[in-house]
């Protein structure tokens, strides 16, 4: 036996060792990878929807000869005389440049009013890594706006070094911090980018910006933020209302704005706050992983706002002009008579945890509050290593703003990208959870998904694996406003090896790249407008964590009929080229 053959034989049997520290597997199927700039998922930007790069996939010949079988196309059609996989016949380009979703016209329609819609939304924008220890930067706001975030946020704090520069940071934490200046300067650069757009692209429409500013600065850092948005945005900023004094919204009796009133105009969310607030939410945001001197630091600054509360000033919040940030003291925002003595034009801001000590009990009159007030729901201060709530349950009340770290492609970022793919960010709600609408979303029918998966090509294989030891399978998850994401029902094929002795298998033997898995995956769920489906290509590996090769995930509202392939992403949220062939069939239950 040659020393190279003796050399592969015992790494091969180093994988098989039942005693190693990988014996113990443990899924993480929630995680993502650090997204960087040529990250084009996590929003549902349309730069995935007029992608040109199709014609570098391709179709393995085991898929083409599928289609074949399932009288999808006839043998010409489907090029199986080809030996070129890269040449592909018109009707089989004509099926792989086929969308795989396909996005009602009306929920894209701009004419109702800001409440009615969810807004593809960044918490800590600024950040490009770890809560408590990454770094800030202007560019992680061109990158969210990019890939498809509507409301970013921005932290102000005084600069002690230069009173008349505020700075952007995430508070008492080893985070590094930018300029407000900055931030301000790439927003602005990304509008007018934006604003090219419009006019040279047809069927392009920029869509406004929504700010969440969270302000820690006093009074003369708060002038300065004024002085500085107004000057570097100028007329890109929303400054005062779009109807004249006398209207019925000047009253506070009439509909909100709409969205097609807003264009493509920042619209800034300043705080509201209440006499005497309490500061339950600050001290909230603390962390049991914070060191002592972050913890003295956050204690000191809570203790000082007690005694003195944040005021903040008129020329601040004016403009506020369609959107005040509360953080509410009581149960009454969502009772009949309502928030007391808050703004008109208020948005709830509130923790995940806050918001889930109301639910399930309170999720009617919640979503019927949301129908006609925004609301913004943010990660728990515990979720310092960037990882995020889980939006599914939240979108189900109607919460509008689902503030989700943007910083890695994770499970949330995938749902996310799934409800606002082919859309401009913004998304209009059901019907149920508009203004008039009942606040239950369930129709009281029970609906069957039948998953018809055929298979991949070109799976990706990360470097240091040998593309012959993977064994591909699909597992997919069903996500459903009433089932607790962690529940999500699963189902999965069984995973795909060649067979090594080729000349012994009859018909198609692809290599492990291009599986065939030929299967039928089944749920049954309460019909819901707010489902989704998370897939997933893993390999199952013995003794070890299953890695993730590939993701996709899909609302099955915008499912379309018949067969199709699904583009799927890697972990930072760029395309790949692998493609996924399956078939949605959804049908009453009986």
């Amino acid at each position: 036996m040659s020393d190279s053959t003796s050399s592969h034989l015992t790494s091969r049997m180093a994988k098989l060792n039942p005693f190693s520290r990988t014996t113990r597997k443990v899924d993480d199927e929630d995680a993502g990878e650090v997204i960087d700039d040529s990250t084009v998922a996590g929003g549902g930007h349309g730069a995935r929807e007029s992608d040109i790069t199709k014609h570098r996939l391709r179709v393995s010949h085991a898929l083409r000869s599928y289609l074949v079988k399932q009288n999808v196309l006839s043998e010409e059609d489907a090029g199986l005389d080809n030996d070129n996989p890269h040449q592909l016949t018109g009707p089989l380009h004509a099926l792989l440049s086929k969308p795989h979703i396909n996005v009602p016209s009306y929920v894209t329609d701009r004419s109702h009013p800001l409440p009615e819609y969810f807004i593809s939304s960044s918490h800590n924008t600024y950040l490009l890594a770890h809560q408590l220890y990454g770094t800030s930067s202007a560019d992680a706001y061109r990158t969210a706006l990019n890939t498809g975030s509507r409301c970013v946020e921005i932290d102000a704090w005084d600069n002690e070094d230069n009173q008349d520069e505020p700075k952007v940071t995430h508070g008492y934490t080893l985070v590094s911090n930018v300029p407000f200046r900055a931030v301000c300067e790439t927003i602005r650069d990304v509008i007018d980018q934006e604003a090219g757009q419009s006019a040279s692209q047809p069927g392009y429409r920029a869509a406004p910006i929504l700010l969440s500013l969270e302000n820690h600065c006093d009074a003369h850092g708060q002038l300065r933020l004024v002085d500085i948005m107004k000057e570097v945005w100028a007329d890109r900023l929303l400054s005062k209302a779009f109807r004249q004094k006398g209207h019925a919204e000047q009253q506070g009796t009439g509909e909100q704005v709409t969205l097609e009133e807003l264009g493509s105009k920042i619209v800034l969310i300043v705080e509201y706050h209440f006499p005497s607030e309490s500061e339950s939410d600050e001290e909230e945001n603390s962390s049991s992983d914070e060191d002592e001197e972050v913890k003295l630091a956050r204690k000191a600054y809570n203790e000082k706002k007690k005694a003195a509360p944040t005021i903040i000033i008129p020329e601040l919040a004016e403009l506020g002009v369609y959107a005040q940030s509360v953080k509410p003291r009581d149960n009454s925002w969502y009772g009949e008579v309502g928030l007391k003595d808050g703004p008109h034009h208020h948005l709830i801001n509130v923790s995940e945890t806050g918001l889930r000590a109301h639910m399930p009990a309170a999720n009617d009159k919640i979503a019927r509050h949301n129908a006609r007030h925004l609301m913004r729901v943010y990660p728990k201060g515990t979720r310092i290593s960037s990882r995020n709530l889980k939006p599914v349950q939240f979108w189900g009340i109607g919460a509008q703003v689902c503030a989700l770290n943007w910083q890695t492609f994770g499970a949330s970022i995938q749902l996310n990208e799934a409800l606002f793919s082919g859309t401009d960010g913004y998304v209009l709600k059901p019907a149920a959870l508009r203004a008039g609408g009942s606040g239950t979303l369930n129709s009281g029918k029970r609906k069957i998904l039948r998953l018809h998966v055929a298979g991949a090509s070109d799976v990706p294989v990360p470097e240091g694996r040998e593309p012959d030891d993977i064994k591909p399978y699909l597992t997919c998850k069903l996500y459903h406003p009433d089932i607790e994401e962690d529940d999500a029902p699963k189902r999965k094929t069984a995973h795909y090896r060649q067979h090594k002795l080729g000349l012994l298998h009859r018909g198609e033997n692809p290599p492990p790249t291009d599986p065939v898995w030929g299967e039928t995956l089944e749920w049954e769920y309460e019909d819901n407008e707010l489902v989704f489906l998370r897939m997933l290509v893993k390999s199952d590996d013995s003794f070890a964590i299953n890695p993730i090769f590939a993701v996709a995930a899909v609302r099955l509202l915008y499912v379309p009929e018949g067969w199709s392939f699904i583009r799927m992403l890697d972990l930072k949220g760029r395309e790949t080229k692998c493609s996924l062939l399956v078939k949605f069939e959804i049908v009453d239950a009986i």
